[in-house]
C-alpha cells in the first residue's frame, strides 16, 4: 500500500517519518547550539532573538498539523482492527463496531454496561464464561440456584440425601440447569 496518495500525502508522510528521528533531534539541537554560539557575534541583539524565534514558531506550527494528520491516520487504523475484530468474534456485542462515532453520553451507557458486567463477573469464579449483562445475569443467578440446592441438601439428613441421590443417578445436569434422563441400560 506505500505509494499511493497523493504528493501532499507522501511528502507529510516521510517529513513526519523524519521529524521523529534521532536525526531531526541532532539537527534541532545543532540549529540551537549554533544560534547559541553566535549570539556573542551578533552582541545578543533583537534581530538575532528574533531569528530563533520566528524559525521555532514556524516549525512548531507546521510539525502540530503534521502530527495531527498522524495521530489521525494512527487512530483511524487502529478503530478499523478493533471494528474487525468486533465483528469476528462470535459473542462479540457489535454494538461496539465504531463505537468512536457514539455520542458522549452513549459511551457513557455503554461503560455503564461494561462497568455492570465486570460486577458480576467478581461474584463468579470463571470471569470468561459471558458476553452480556444478560447472559452473566442469567448465569449468575443459575449458580446462585445451584449453589442454593447444594446447600439444602448438605443440611439435609443423610437417609433423605441418599434417596434423592438414588432417584437422579444416570441423570446429566447440563450447564443450562437442565437434566437428561437416564440413557437404557446397554445388551
Amino acid at each position: 500500500m506505500t505509494g499511493k496518495g497523493g504528493w501532499l500525502e507522501r511528502a507529510s508522510a516521510k517529513v513526519t517519518e523524519w521529524a521523529g528521528s534521532s536525526v531531526a533531534f541532532a539537527v534541532a539541537f545543532g540549529v540551537i547550539l549554533a544560534w547559541a554560539i553566535t549570539g556573542p557575534i551578533f552582541g545578543f541583539s533583537d534581530t538575532w532573538q528574533l531569528v530563533i524565534n520566528t524559525s521555532t514558531t514556524i516549525v512548531t506550527f507546521l510539525m502540530v498539523f503534521l502530527i495531527q494528520r498522524s495521530q489521525n491516520k494512527d487512530s483511524h487504523a487502529v478503530h478499523l482492527k478493533l471494528n474487525e475484530l468486533v465483528a469476528a468474534i462470535q459473542g462479540a456485542s457489535n454494538r461496539l463496531i465504531s463505537a468512536e462515532d457514539l455520542t458522549e453520553e452513549e459511551v457513557k451507557v455503554i461503560r455503564e454496561h461494561y462497568r455492570k458486567l465486570a460486577e458480576l463477573a467478581k461474584q463468579d469464579e470463571d470471569v470468561t464464561c459471558s458476553h452480556s449483562i444478560e447472559e452473566a445475569e442469567a448465569d449468575h443467578k443459575r449458580k446462585r440456584v445451584a449453589h442454593a440446592r447444594e446447600k439444602a441438601m448438605a443440611q439435609q439428613p443423610p437417609k433423605t440425601r441418599k434417596k434423592k441421590r438414588r432417584r437422579s443417578r444416570g441423570r446429566q445436569t447440563h450447564s443450562n440447569g437442565t437434566a437428561t434422563p437416564p440413557s437404557p441400560p446397554a445388551t
